[in-house]
């Protein structure tokens, strides 16, 4: 019964989000910072929990032990084994995961009021006393090295490694989270928990918390909850030296449709321009059926489904990337029609109408955003990890209708940069080859 329940509160937990959130900031007697945002209206609470540093930060021969790691927290803690520990968890309702990319480990929550007490205990079992049984390691160790072969097959996984290879060099970004299969083979318990007391540290923390739960009950649940993790982590990598001097860079692959990624340098979030370079990316490929991209490259000649760009920006590079795929025989006219259309909007910039149905759009999908107190959460830690104020959900919105046409084309004009866009290709591709600016 209790199991149904939560599942009804998640239900309504998505419908559409209030006009507006009140963020709290929450600083616990144990010196935790947090956002909170109450809502009394369902028995129910989400809580986000972010780690600065994620897979960049594996050793020099241990790839994949951060990921490895994290994959390991669910698998028994304390005095739970694997499944002991499932059990607890499904007994209380609650909803425990745990993920890791480049930059950051994530763990989310949800639990019900009536049995949050138990729910944090089983929680900070797992973040503060994981087991990492051989069993497990080994059970876990098997699922990585089959993804990792999986990955060795799929055109798309390909051409994202040889992607950072090509422009990430010796940095850890350069490196695939899963780690390889000799690298994988080679970890031991050791290595493990080596990382895990790198990663999991307070001095890298970020929480938010959406739901049920008073500023009072959520200080004192984050220092019974994080309190005994070990107070600094392993060093963070520096910053990355993108290398994007333009031109193609081929890798042969046996399959009917090739890949192509591609990036130029991008924009600092803190930058004065970025809110003119994220509707600029908008109208030359961010995604919508309107932008330019999908019009030349899909709509006007049909050589792929979906081509799309976007601003990255990481804790140590920042790039304005973008994908596409087309059929062998066409993957070069569609890199030659995206290479037409970054240099034209670098030379005559957007026109009014298309800066008004950009505003129109990134306006109008932005509350739709917080449709239930997961995405609210999430949301929340991401802008503390971006060192955003509280009050920018209110006023994200201004910001991009206050971007002017002169802003915009001026930012065309120094940001987009035609002769660096750089192209990895996974693939048999025909008409093309690696070449160089």
């Amino acid at each position: 019964m209790i199991r149904f329940f939560l599942a009804a509160l998640f239900v309504l937990a998505a419908l559409p989000a209030r006009a507006q959130i009140d963020v709290q900031e929450v600083t616990t007697p144990g010196g935790i910072d947090a956002w909170l945002v109450e809502d009394h209206s369902i028995p129910f609470t989400a809580l986000e929990i972010r780690f600065r540093g994620g897979a960049s930060l594996d050793p020099d021969g241990k790839e994949g032990v951060t990921n490895l790691m994290v994959g390991l927290l669910e698998e028994g803690a304390g005095d739970m084994d694997a499944r002991a520990f499932a059990r607890a968890t499904e007994r209380e309702a609650a909803e425990f995961s745990y993920d890791v990319h480049e930059d950051a480990v994530r763990v989310s929550a949800r639990f019900l009021t009536e049995t949050r007490a138990d729910s944090v205990a089983l929680l900070r079992e797992s973040l503060v006393a994981p087991r990492f049984d051989a069993s497990a390691i080994e059970r876990v160790r098997a699922q990585v090295l089959s993804v990792i072969r999986s990955n060795g097959k799929d055109p798309r996984r390909i051409a994202g490694r040889a992607f950072d290879r090509k422009v990430y060099g010796d940095h850890p970004y350069a490196t695939p989270v899963n780690g390889t299969l000799e690298s994988v083979r080679a970890l031991g318990r050791a290595d493990i928990v080596a990382a895990h007391e790198a990663a999991l540290a307070r001095d890298r923390l970020y929480v938010s918390a959406v739901g049920d739960i008073t500023a009072e009950e959520l200080s004192a649940l984050l220092d019974n909850l994080l309190g005994d993790l070990p107070a600094e982590g392993a060093p963070l990598p520096g910053p990355a030296d993108p290398d994007l001097p333009g031109g193609t860079t081929v890798e042969e692959f046996q399959t009917p449709q090739s890949v192509a990624l591609f990036a130029q340098p991008g924009i600092d979030r803190d930058d004065p321009d970025f809110f003119a370079a994220y509707i600029l990316n908008h109208i030359l490929g961010g995604g919508s059926f309107e932008s330019r991209l999908m019009e030349e490259v899909r709509e006007k000649r049909g050589l792929t489904y979906g081509v799309y760009s976007y601003l990255v920006d990481m804790e140590g590079a920042q790039l304005w990337r973008g994908s596409v795929s087309s059929a062998n025989d066409r993957v070069a006219e569609a890199i030659e029609v995206i290479r037409n259309e970054w240099r034209d909007i670098h030379e005559n910039g957007v026109t009014e109408k298309e800066l008004r149905d950009a505003k129109t759009y990134l306006t109008g999908a932005y509350p739709l955003r917080f449709d239930g107190n997961g995405p609210i959460a999430e949301i929340a830690v991401s802008m503390q990890m971006e060192g955003l104020p509280t009050d920018y959900i209110d006023n994200r919105n201004d910001k991009v209708r206050a971007v002017t046409l002169e802003e915009v084309n001026r930012v065309a004009r120094e940001l987009v940069a035609p002769e660096r866009l750089t192209f990895v290709v996974v693939g048999a591709p025909q008409g093309l080859s690696t070449t160089t600016n």
